[in-house]
């Protein structure tokens, strides 16, 4: 599967109205983002950051939920999931060829 044929087949189970534009789809996604976040914090205060296949499981369904916000948002800014990933693709190997991967700031 495609990262658009994702998008296009996870859109089809959205149940947010228009008036939600952006709004919902981008607070869902802090909102999965923690609860991955929750997780896996977890496995590090009860299992010293050993995954166990259960826990494993619930990390992928998480990242799943994550990905389908993901797709909402970039839906809702009138891109494709493809474009986002080739978009970063590409300013993340112009980083790497500069040398500046690390540290912080959006335009380094």
């Amino acid at each position: 599967m495609t990262l658009n044929e994702y998008q296009k087949e996870a859109m089809t189970t959205a149940t947010f109205g228009a008036g939600e534009k952006l709004v919902y789809p981008i607070l869902g996604l802090v909102g999965e983002a923690g609860e991955l976040a929750n997780k896996y914090k977890k496995v590090l205060r009860d299992d010293s950051g050993v995954l166990s296949p259960a826990v494993r499981e619930a990390l992928k369904a998480e990242l799943g939920d994550v990905l389908w916000y993901v797709a909402a948002v970039a839906k809702d800014l009138d891109t494709s999931l493809e474009i986002i990933a080739e978009d970063n693709i590409i300013k993340l190997k112009d980083r790497h060829s500069r040398g500046v991967v690390g540290g912080s700031g959006d335009n380094r």
